[in-house]
């Protein structure tokens, strides 16, 4: 007799940071339908196409199904198939060999965004190794606003979307089309429709922007300047909340008087934006009581980042939004293991003076190396050799700045194993190729170490293909071979009941209560100050000598300089139908988003005498690649916006699937560095376009 269709609670993963409660409809070991849960924290029942479409990523009938080992020369496509005991052997045997050799911090541990527990098990992987150089995207996401966030008032700034707000303003963040780390769109909406006001600030006329009160079209790259002519605005019109200016802040008279120079009509002629609507923004910000500053991933993308977010803390401060309901709040996390103690930061002591980055200086608490610097050390030997990686839930040749250096350094490195689910342009160069388990497969904690005080339970649903491995158990068996098997478990799953024992649930405990949430501590710096140096938010940093930071935040010139040869300004946005570079395989998706499209201004359009639909070349000084021209006005005549993250999975294998034809990436560089991330500009770069 066939089984009834059952019905599992889980949450979506690796669509973005996830966080929409799931009702997954399964029958014989098979998913049949995906749908939200009206019971969801983040979402109330809200889910988007890619989550419901998400189980197609399991049955591809090119999906890695056993370990491969290398058959021909690298890159060149062939392939033998190993057991998994074979694979472990390999990749354990290479490690091992190059750490004896020049030492572990000689190896790589490559991740891309934080997916899973799998990334935490990653880190404390390469920590017990001993190699201090976990790779990973966090010079350009997450990391400049967390870790500028922990400098300037001593946390992280979430938006409080939960308690009621007077004012969203959403700075660079779409949260209608792709989720910022579980901000979720229907969040943002329940608050419009209670009243709050909303102000967008961004590039493109974007679906909240069209809803917006305000909508600021600022030139790419300027972020810094238009928050201090915010910042202007709200202290000379004394607009500004003076009881916790007074008695929270450090340097608001210097900052009072660095922002005189940003008059309203000074920023308007470096953003682009009306000096009355800048007054008008500001206005609405600072006399909204509570306003949530909503800030998107884009603002980290160019080199002045730390300008940018500094300027936007120093915002939320004056206004007095640091540690209110509705404002910006400080996520204290629910009881469970702290990350230093499951990633065992304590078997790795050096490791701040041991990495990478600290050759280059990048700012402390920092501790993951930004892909320029690794690329350094594997190509230069600069500050020393790097021979080894073992990557997984990245992609590097296409998702890392300058795709043409990332291709030479994997060329060059003497061993490379990488995890996955589907064969990827990064993938086919590796020695060892490991076939993955994936969401829906596995047990699994989301949220982890994200700071938004929330982790969601992701149980699992169906059984993986036989010799598909989730993550964790991957390398927990690695980690037996290439380190003191003590430190590793018997059960991979003991991972999930470690993060979970300060709680005294169990997994399937939590996963029947879904997500844990830790306390709301509103206005925690009204008894115990704030967690920085002066106890006080640093508008002006008192550690800026120490650590050769700049005190206050400036806007000195754009990213990039103007080039007359390059006449327009080349952004990207995330695409709603994909995460990154993943499930360009997943026809249902590939169908919604067939090909890579740039979009151009029809004035522009017609000026270069491009149509819909046509070929268009992409040119920067760096690079050339080839896209689809899509005609609208919902970019300035000035800027194109080009797709980022595609490669060809229809396309050969031997040619890394046609890495370079539309990848963003080849235009991109890391000739230019924001000092305090490593990051290069991945937007706001003079480009010039053609028909092809």
């Amino acid at each position: 007799m066939a089984e009834e269709i059952r019905w599992v609670k889980t949450h979506c993963a690796r669509m973005d940071h996830g966080g929409c409660a799931l009702m997954v409809g399964v029958k014989d070991g098979k998913i049949l339908q995906i749908k939200g849960d009206p019971q969801g924290y983040l979402n109330k029942g809200y889910t988007c196409y890619k989550g419901r479409v998400s189980a197609d990523r399991l049955t591809h009938p090119d999906r890695l199904r056993y370990p491969l080992k290398r058959a021909g020369k690298r890159g060149e496509g062939k392939w033998q198939r190993i057991s998994w005991e074979e694979a472990l052997d390999e990749t354990a045997k290479n490690l091992l060999r190059i750490k004896e050799k020049y030492g572990a911090r000689a190896v790589g541990f490559g991740v891309g965004m934080p997916k899973g527990l799998e990334h935490f098990v990653l880190i404390r992987l390469a920590n017990i190794f001993g190699s201090p150089n976990v790779i990973a995207s966090q010079d350009v996401c997450h990391a400049p606003r967390e870790i500028t966030g922990i400098h300037t008032c001593g946390f992280y700034p979430v938006a409080d979307l939960h308690n009621p707000t007077k004012c969203i303003l959403a700075w660079g963040s779409n949260v209608l089309s792709t989720n910022e780390e579980g901000q979720i769109g229907s969040l943002t909406l329940e608050q419009l429709k209670n009243g709050a006001r909303l102000i967008v600030v961004d590039p493109r006329k974007t679906d909240l922007a069209e809803r917006a009160d305000l909508w600021l079209q600022l030139r790419p790259g300027t972020t810094q300047a238009l928050a201090l002519g915010f910042l202007n605005v709200i202290i000379e019109e004394s607009l500004y909340d003076k009881k916790f200016v007074g008695k929270h802040t450090y340097g608001f008279e210097d900052l009072a008087r660095h922002v005189k120079q940003y008059t309203p009509e000074a920023v308007s002629e470096i953003t682009w934006v009306p000096s009355e609507l800048i007054r008008k923004a500001a206005r609405m910000y600072a006399t909204a009581k509570p306003a949530a500053l909503q800030w998107g991933n884009a603002i980290e993308h160019n080199i002045n980042a730390f300008d940018g977010i500094r300027s936007l803390v120093c915002l939320m401060a004056i206004c007095g939004n640091l540690e209110v309901p509705g404002g910006n709040i400080n996520a204290h996390d629910p009881k469970i293991m702290g990350l230093a103690e499951f990633v065992r930061a304590d078997l790795i002591p050096d490791k701040r003076k041991e990495m990478i980055s600290a050759y280059h200086g990048t700012i402390p608490r920092l501790m993951t190396v930004a892909p320029a610097y690794f690329r350094k050390a594997v190509l230069e030997e600069v500050p020393y050799p790097v021979r080894g990686y073992y990557g997984m839930c990245t992609n590097p040749l296409v998702a890392w700045a300058e795709s043409a250096v990332t291709h030479a350094a994997f060329m060059s490195l003497d061993f490379i194993a990488v995890a996955e689910i589907f064969m990827t342009p990064t993938a086919s160069l590796a020695d060892i190729v490991l076939p993955v388990a994936h969401q829906y497969e596995m047990n699994d904690i989301g949220h982890y170490g994200i700071g938004h005080g929330l982790i969601f339970a992701r149980p699992k649903v169906v059984e993986p293909p036989e010799e598909c491995w989730p993550d964790m158990k991957i390398m927990n068996e690695l980690g037996k071979r290439i380190s003191p098997p003590e430190y590793w478990h018997d059960d991979f799953e003991t991972f999930l009941e470690d993060v979970l024992r300060p709680s005294g649930l169990t997994y399937s405990e939590f996963a029947a209560k879904g997500y844990l949430k830790g306390p709301d501590r509103f206005r925690l710096h009204e008894e115990k100050g704030f967690r920085t140096p002066t106890g006080k938010v640093e508008l002006r940093l008192s550690t800026a000598e120490k650590f050769k930071l700049k005190p206050l935040p400036e806007f000195t010139t754009l990213p990039e300089d103007e080039d007359p040869e390059f006449p327009l300004i080349l952004i990207s946005v995330k695409s709603r139908y994909y995460l990154h570079s993943s499930y360009r395989w997943v026809e249902k998706l590939r169908q919604k988003r067939p090909h890579p499209t740039v979009e151009i201004h029809p004035e522009t359009a017609a000026a270069h005498g491009i149509g819909d639909g046509d070929n268009v070349t992409i040119e920067t000084k760096y690079g050339s690649i080839v896209q689809v021209a899509k005609i609208t006005d919902i970019v300035h005549p000035r800027v194109i916006n080009a797709a980022i993250g595609w490669w060809f999975p229809e396309a050969d294998a031997a040619r890394q699937f046609e890495w370079q034809k539309s990848n963003f990436n080849i235009l991109t560089s890391i000739r230019k560095l924001g000092k305090e991330f490593g990051t290069p500009n991945l937007k706001d770069l003079p480009c010039r376009i053609r028909k092809l």
